[in-house]
């Protein structure tokens, strides 16, 4: 107790002890003098209370300095100024109080924690051990950190994560998305690498018919037409090696960037198949389009359309000469109302000698071919199946295949239907 304190008390617990003190000295003066007894009894009543008096009155402590202080900001309400600021920032952001709940998330955060992250406590939002682990150590007094870490699902992506203590009780836990930089920087090796051993032959092709055309040939016109034709060839099969390749860069490095436009899926393919008309019936193959009501999907049309160009490419490519390429439709309905819209399916059949069970698998990897002489004399890159995956991929669609040897081949492509598709059980 501080010694003003002290003086408040004393000062208190004077006039009791006074009162006590006058009522004891009475007391023996009554004594001494032989006065009756009531005045007597009285004067010991008053020198009793006094005394309790004194001993039981309040203690009443000095003035605390840090009650008088202005309270320090609770945490779990931010200002509206700072939550605006907060959701103008494009990376995701975490607030966290000294107990590890969420305080504020914004919205670029939902893709990581979901959008009803704050209250919670960080270790029922975030699943990372090592960004748990640096929490944890800074909750506890630790110095900043950086955690790098990935995420696996539904596409792969990389986070930088910086976590540290503001001068308030608060912790920031910022992320840094990585991915874009990631897939430039393995795209950019991947690139050189299939694009240097894909054009090698070619280039071989087309260098030595130059340098026969300069030599013996020179007079031959009919050699020259002949290798003339050859070189056109595979110029035109370097060109669309480089078409597809670049193209397939650009989906991958876009393929953690959802869509958000609105396609119907049956008339796109209706699109699609009219555009490889003139392929289909060159091989005498006919393209059977089940009728179907319109089906709304999420996503990009242009991306949507080379999709299904290159599905039915493939099974009019790979099809028996006179058979039928078949495409369906349907709609897969959501289980509940919470678990979104439900899905549109695309199915493409072929008739043709159908895929080894063993290939299947691998026939989204990129210049995978199972058979390679094949696809090259029908002008194939193997890149085709590679960039449907990729194309679905970032729909946050589903491709499935299925094949029977002798029989042919399905392909189906489900994707997210729109509000205007949703269909439920019941």
């Amino acid at each position: 107790m501080s010694e003003v304190g002290r003086a408040q008390l004393r000062a208190w617990r004077r006039p009791f002890l006074l009162l006590s003190a006058t009522a004891i000295v009475a007391l023996m003066a009554v004594a001494v003098s032989g006065t009756a007894i009531i005045p007597a009894t009285i004067l010991g009543t008053l020198a009793i209370a006094g005394l309790a008096l004194y001993l039981s009155a309040p203690r009443r402590a000095a003035p605390n300095p840090a009650a008088s202080a202005p309270p320090v900001q609770d945490a779990g309400n931010l200002p509206d100024s700072a939550r605006k600021v907060f959701e103008c920032i494009d990376d995701p952001l975490l607030i966290l109080d000294l107990a590890g709940r969420v305080v504020f998330a914004n919205r670029a955060s939902q893709s990581l924690v979901g959008a009803e992250a704050e209250r919670k406590r960080i270790s029922a939002v975030l699943r990372n051990p090592e960004v748990l682990e640096a929490v944890e150590r800074v909750l506890a007094g630790g110095e900043p950190e950086t955690i790098v870490f990935s995420v696996p699902v539904p596409v792969q992506r990389h986070y930088e994560t910086n976590i540290a203590r503001t001068g308030s009780p608060l912790v920031l836990v910022q992320f840094r998305d990585l991915t874009a930089m990631r897939r430039a920087e393995e795209l950019r090796a991947d690139f050189v690498a299939n694009a240097s051993h894909e054009l090698r032959t070619p280039l071989a092709a087309v260098t030595g018919f130059i340098d026969t055309l300069r030599g013996h040939a020179k007079d031959d016109a009919e050699a020259r037409e002949r290798f003339l034709e050859i070189m056109s060839v595979e110029a035109g099969r370097m060109r669309r090696l480089i078409d597809d390749l670049l193209s397939l860069t650009r989906i991958e490095l876009n393929e953690h960037n959802p869509p958000a436009g609105e396609v119907d899926v049956v008339a796109l393919v209706r699109e699609a198949a009219a555009a490889l008309g003139a392929l289909a019936d060159s091989d005498r193959i006919s393209i059977k389009i089940a009728p179907h009501e319109a089906l709304h999907v999420v996503g990009d049309r242009d991306e949507l359309t080379q999709v299904f160009q290159n599905l039915i490419h493939n099974a009019i490519k790979y099809g028996r000469e006179g058979s039928e390429v078949r495409v369906r439709f349907g709609r897969t309905p959501s289980p509940t109302r919470r678990e979104g819209a439900g899905q549109v399916f695309v199915a493409v059949e072929d008739e043709g000698e159908g895929i080894p069970r063993e290939a299947i698998p691998r026939l989204t990897e990129r210049f995978y071919r199972v058979d390679v002489k094949r696809s090259r004399e029908r002008g194939g890159t193997g890149l085709g199946l590679a960039i449907v995956k990729h194309i679905v991929n970032r729909h946050q669609g589903r491709l499935q295949i299925e094949s029977t040897a002798g029989v042919g081949s399905i392909f189906t492509v489900s994707l997210p239907a729109t509000a205007a598709a949703t269909v439920y059980p019941g």
